[in-house]
């Protein structure tokens, strides 16, 4: 899978797992202000009071549904306006602590797990670039015989093109004559001028179109690897 792909995959599963963090929150926040505002409602009932007393915040606790908000929702009074007004509240984390968060957390694994693993990946492309062959936007690794554009794509060649794609990136100069290619690849071939044409010919656009490189002929003499 190419490195972009996997970048984008992490981004989905960060956002899903904020997401339905998100989500089992607000749906938890919305049912703990019901109840604490039902629980409000019946212990003010009960007293027919505008004073909060002790007496006030046990019946309170007592009308809660969910337990686990007894001892820790608060009462608060509202003293600026003119008329008395009591509302219940609770922190943040307690309704956290209420939320399930079961199936962020298995997102928030699988997270961690794919972030190891792109990194991973990252790591082992760079160990394999440094041991490539760099030139002009085109890579060769020799321990794998494949040349590669600047994105990591494979470059198909036919045999006859990857045998001298190999011989120009092995020549110091970049450069080769005519007798050079002939001999390494018709060895027993009187006069290989034209199939050397041809073959130099059929591979210009492969390298124009991966790379940043041009073939150029010296009369038919000597061919040579520039950058554009």
């Amino acid at each position: 899978m190419r490195h972009k792909y996997l970048v984008i995959v992490l981004f989905v599963l960060i956002v899903a797992s904020g997401a339905t963090s998100i989500r089992s929150y607000r749906t938890t926040e919305r049912l703990v202000e019901r109840d604490m505002s039902q629980a409000l409602s019946s212990a003010l009932a009960k007293q027919q009071s505008d004073v909060i007393t002790q007496d006030t915040i046990r019946s309170f606790n007592s009308h809660l549904q969910i337990a686990e908000l007894r001892g820790k929702a608060t009462i608060a009074v509202d003293t600026k306006g003119q008329k008395f007004k009591a509302y219940a509240r609770c922190s943040e984390a307690t309704i956290f602590s209420l939320s399930d968060q079961r199936l962020t957390a298995v997102l928030w694994t699988l997270t961690l797990f794919w972030a190891a693993f792109c990194f991973y990946r990252r790591r082992q492309q760079v160990i394999q670039l440094a041991g490539m062959l760099q030139y002009g936007g085109l890579r060769y690794a020799e321990s794998e015989g494949m040349f590669y554009d600047a994105r990591g794509q494979h470059i198909k060649l036919t045999p006859m093109q990857q045998q001298l794609m190999e011989m120009f990136f092995h020549s110091p100069s970049y450069s080769l004559t005519k007798t050079e290619i002939c001999d390494a690849l018709w060895p027993k071939k009187p006069d290989a001028s034209e199939t050397l044409y041809t073959l130099i010919r059929r591979l210009k656009p492969v390298i124009e179109q991966h790379s940043d490189l041009r073939i150029e002929s010296d009369r038919g003499r000597a061919y040579e690897l520039k950058t554009k």
